[in-house]
């Protein structure tokens, strides 16, 4: 039997990837820092409060304590929210030992900073820890229950994204690597503001080819960013890239793209966030892409137009027309 793997966080994603881990063989503890959603986990064998229908694998260990846990694990996957994984890491950074290896599966940029989450690592860490990033088209529930599904690991060395892909890898899913790091976590971070984009153009009943289009053009947006900031091109090709962005925008499980339908409904931030009952991360991601592109000059139109949305700036219908009233210009530009 392998070594234990530690997963920090107990969300919907956090607890499939556990459920996904144990399904494959190795060794899970699953943590929470709510003591009683960890004992109700260990009692009734799921996550009633996010993944309700989904049985815990014999091999999936829910547990309070997350420096035991790290004690026991080899392998440690952090899937808090974005706007949480700097506090994390940095409580959990004196108990790493030499040779223990770190991942996340949290999508987004560091709200305050603007940081990918590749470098807050490097800056609550340093170099001592090699670290590595896991992302790609994946709701929480289909890959608890087994439906096939795919996903990209970076990491700062090739032979980690290959140990972490093995790990995950199963008779349903697939894991891919890559070393680009910077690219992976772009698209992860920016496919959130444009799933609230296509969410908010659906509601209006704006149709198909307007969703294709915002896509399109949304994938070109996220490309210009991700390149200006040292990723690669082809990485947006990718499962991380495009592949999560149509995900993301064209299914109803997409909190962010659920996001959008209630904004087109007239309904406030505030109002929709409470309903969703889990973080929406294109709500903080949003801003913090624009600031990221005004500050290296890059043009990023429907992510603007998101960013005028969520501050109340300007109505959804007033934001969609303000994108179709650009003048024509060259497609490749």
């Amino acid at each position: 039997m392998s070594t234990p793997i530690a997963v920090l966080g107990a969300g919907s994603w956090g607890t499939a990837l556990a459920v996904l881990l144990a399904g494959n063989g190795h060794p899970t503890l699953l943590w929470a820092r709510d003591t009683a959603q960890v004992a109700a986990m260990a009692r009734e064998r799921c996550n009633r409060r996010y993944l309700p229908e989904v049985v815990f694998p014999d091999a999936l260990e829910p547990v309070t304590d997350s420096q035991a846990a790290m004690a026991r694990a080899e392998d440690i996957l952090l899937v808090p929210p974005a706007r949480g994984f700097r506090a994390l890491l940095s409580e959990l950074a004196p108990h790493i030992r030499p040779r223990q290896r770190l991942a996340w599966a949290t999508k987004g940029l560091e709200p305050a900073s603007g940081m990918l989450l590749h470098e807050v690592a490097a800056e609550v860490l340093g170099a001592r820890v090699p670290v590595a990033v896991v992302s790609g088209p994946t709701f929480a529930r289909e890959v608890a229950v087994g439906l096939p599904a795919a996903v990209t690991v970076a990491a700062s060395t090739p032979a980690l994204a290959t140990h972490f892909a093995a790990r995950l890898h199963g008779p349903s899913f697939r894991a891919y690597t890559s070393d680009d790091m910077v690219g992976v976590e772009v698209g992860g971070a920016v496919k959130n503001v444009l799933a609230i984009a296509a969410g908010i153009a659906d509601g209006l009943g704006f149709g198909a080819n307007t969703r294709a289009a915002l896509v399109t053009r949304g994938l070109a947006e996220m490309m210009r960013l991700g390149v200006a900031l040292g990723g690669k091109r082809d990485t947006f090709m990718g499962l991380a890239g495009l592949g999560d962005l149509v995900l993301t925008c064209t299914d109803d499980q997409s909190r962010n793209r659920r996001l959008g339908l209630a904004l087109a409904r007239g309904e406030s931030v505030e109002q929709a966030c409470a309903s969703l009952q889990q973080v929406v991360e294109g709500v903080d991601a949003a801003p913090v892409v624009a600031r990221q592109a005004q500050r290296l000059g890059v043009e990023m139109p429907i992510v603007e137009q998101v960013c005028r949305v969520l501050t109340s700036a300007c109505p959804p219908r007033e934001a969609v027309n303000a994108l179709l009233a650009r003048e024509p210009k060259a497609e490749r530009e």
